[in-house]
């Protein structure tokens, strides 16, 4: 059984990486006679630069909520959409109170309590703004996650609209099943979750983000030697700032005491006791 086979759809539209391949296939699969053609996304930018509601607007006829922060990018969302009356812009921050939630920005849109499809990207507190959804439900959640940590690490930021470092695939993963959903796909960048109730339709055996997430390359591994030398292999690079991370600038201890401590001389030994008291403090 190909746990991954969702991934074979990926085809770009107007999104990034196969985002509307893996989003129209993933519906197809839903029984059609409970879907409403109703889509959310947030941030929407200009609703047309990398969007993953754009296709599912302009060629499957889908009525939208499209929230966007940024005063500039709304205003080009506004008009791009002046002429479509199915599609409901929102000029918002989406947060994660009562008074900021989606819950309450789509009190006052006609969008049905279960819709279809969900797509978040705020660069940073994704994570809490899906937990704080409680009055509405998609069926089928597209969500951005931080891609240079590994699959096996729990990662949540802070609870903070100032912070952006974004969330580990895991902590969605765990999110999801609490929440009464099941991981059914992974691009790059984006996780697919479904209703709970729907994913048996998707024969997936195996969901767990190790399986599904097997296209990570800006991983950057850190391990040390005996010695205590770090090391770094995979990405080695800041992915959103283009910069280099370096093994030089990651060394915890200087050149002189790496190597084991049993093979240090008296001197050594005296010296790395202050290093590494000194170190401490």
């Amino acid at each position: 059984m190909n746990n991954n086979w969702l991934h074979d759809f990926a085809n770009n539209v107007f999104s990034f990486d196969g985002e509307d391949g893996i989003l129209e296939k993933i519906l197809s699969v839903l029984p059609q006679e409970e879907l409403n053609h109703w889509v959310v996304e947030f941030g929407a930018w200009d609703g047309m630069h990398l969007s993953n509601s754009r296709n599912l607007i302009e060629n499957k006829q889908y009525q939208a909520v499209l929230i966007e922060g940024s005063k500039e990018r709304f205003s080009d969302l506004a008009k791009n959409y002046a002429q479509n009356s199915k599609v409901y812009p929102i000029h918002a921050f989406v947060g994660f109170t009562k008074e900021d939630n989606l819950d309450h920005l789509l009190h006052n849109t006609p969008i049905p309590k279960e819709f279809d499809v969900i797509s978040i990207d705020i660069d940073g507190n994704d994570y809490h703004v899906w937990e704080a959804i409680e009055q509405y439900k998609a069926k089928v959640v597209c969500i951005e996650f931080n891609p240079t940590i590994p699959n096996e690490v729990a990662f949540i930021q802070e609870k903070n609209m100032q912070v952006q470092k974004g969330n580990s695939l895991l902590a969605f993963d765990r999110l999801s099943k609490k929440i009464g959903y099941e991981l059914v796909a992974v691009s790059k960048w984006n996780a697919f979750f479904v209703l709970k109730k729907y994913f048996p339709l998707f024969g997936i055996e195996d969901n767990s983000p190790q399986v599904l997430n097997i296209n990570n390359p800006f991983i950057t591994y850190l391990f040390y030697g005996y010695d205590g030398t770090i090391h770094l292999e995979g990405y080695k690079k800041m992915a959103w700032h283009n910069l280099p991370i370096t093994e030089k600038k990651m060394q915890v201890i200087p050149a002189v005491f790496r190597k084991l401590p049993y093979a240090y001389t008296r001197l050594e030994k005296n010296l790395f006791r202050l290093y590494n008291f000194f170190k401490r403090k």
